[in-house]
């Protein structure tokens, strides 16, 4: 059980990781919901069913904590536990100038959607197909494409304005 856990760890780290950079809001808190998804993940391991693929499945518990965590953090001024055993340095690339201004209106516009409209595009931005989103989100195939037409226009006015 070990060994699965700790190569899911290894193949979904980051995609986790950049999930809960979206979801944060001090430098901290990444790492903090980082740890939280990957603590949900080892309690509910043992209960996965094959319902679905595994990434699909991590996708869902990763967005759930970080759901769960923000509505914590905004109802209660909750501060989560830090859970040293498991840790987690993202590598950055290293951007000029324009990149770094491309990405921060690109987070900061993201960070302005509505809660279903950011999880939406966080998968899309993640390559998973809008079948994979859908059974993710619980919604339909068909909503989560003529969501993904209005969120991207939504983006591209507000990063438009923003540049």
């Amino acid at each position: 059980m070990t060994e699965i856990f700790e190569q899911l760890l290894e193949n979904n780290k980051e995609k986790i990781y950049r999930i809960c950079k979206i979801y944060a809001v001090t430098p901290l808190e990444p790492q903090d919901l980082f740890q939280e998804v990957i603590f949900a993940i080892w309690k509910s391991i043992s209960s996965f069913k094959g319902n679905s693929s595994i990434d699909t499945w991590i996708y869902r518990i990763t967005l759930n904590v970080c759901l769960r965590s923000k509505q914590k953090l905004e109802k209660k001024n909750f501060k989560t536990v830090r859970l040293e055993s498991v840790q987690f340095v993202p590598v950055d690339m290293p951007l000029d100038r324009t990149q770094q201004a491309k990405q921060k209106a690109l987070t900061s516009c993201i960070s302005s959607l509505n809660e279903t409209d950011k999880s939406i595009i966080i998968l899309y931005l993640e390559e998973l197909r809008y079948k994979e989103i859908a059974e993710i989100t619980g919604m339909t195939e068909n909503y989560i494409a003529v969501k993904m037409k209005r969120i991207k226009k939504t983006l591209l006015n507000c990063i438009t304005y923003k540049l």
